[in-house]
């Protein structure tokens, strides 16, 4: 999605700050079999949008992983498991959806569509996602919520972890970056979380929010905007 007057604010930051707006400054996509999703993307939060005609344009329906008799698939044509991925009794998931090899999706997972989900991810008991990706072991294993997030490789989130997309007045989602306020023209956009990133249990992450590489966040912490790579968030 292009914007003239973003665009605009964006070239007015430094190198260092326009950097942090950047897909590579969160993700090694290098083993990724859907990296072409980030071709030419600018600004990181701009493959949400893409993610539905990504899926619409790619030969879904093979199921190959071993996938439990009580699993729910809804429209399974427009759903690709791939091998070795195991599906226990009680996932529900909703095409259009890709998943990855090796994967565990566990009893109560719901995905709702418009997912992509990398190799040996975990998706577990009570988690909900939904417009979301997730490269490479990725783990969201117990009582998660994923609404229009992009989660890096080997990244980790604690039981309980939350990451929420929609402003309370339903405005416009905004990230404030060298006290420049840049307008991501969503109203839901959850979380950008780089690779080897550990979030804690019952942690809030709030709309918007751009979380580095290597970064750990404390249990019961709530937390948005920038968030540099290497750092720590405490309460």
């Amino acid at each position: 999605m292009k914007y003239s007057s973003l665009s605009s604010v964006v070239e007015s930051l430094s190198a260092t700050a326009k950097a942090t707006l950047s897909p590579s400054y969160y993700f090694d996509l290098s083993s990724f079999r859907h990296a072409s999703l980030f071709q030419d993307v600018v600004l990181v939060w701009d493959v949400l949008p893409k993610i539905k005609d990504y899926l619409n344009t790619t030969k879904l329906g093979l199921l190959e992983g071993d996938i439990s008799p009580h699993a729910w698939l809804i429209n399974p044509e427009t759903i690709s498991i791939g091998k070795g991925t195991v599906m226990e009794p009680g996932v529900y998931i909703k095409g259009p959806c890709i998943i990855g090899e090796n994967c565990s999706i566990r009893h109560g997972a719901y995905i709702r569509g418009n997912v992509i989900v990398g190799d040996r991810c975990v998706i577990g008991h009570d988690t909900e996602i939904k417009n979301t990706v997730l490269l490479n072991d990725a783990h969201a294993a117990h009582f998660a919520y994923l609404g229009d997030c992009i989660l890096g490789n080997n990244v980790n989130l604690g039981a309980g972890t939350k990451c929420a997309n929609l402003r309370l007045d339903m405005g416009q989602i905004s990230i404030r970056v060298e006290s420049v306020k840049l307008m991501t023209g969503l109203k839901k956009f959850g979380a950008i979380v780089g690779d080897n990133t550990h979030l804690g249990c019952n942690s809030v992450s709030n709309p918007g929010s751009l979380i580095g590489q290597n970064v750990k966040t404390y249990p019961c912490t709530n937390y948005g905007g920038l968030i540099l790579s290497e750092s720590v968030v405490k309460s």
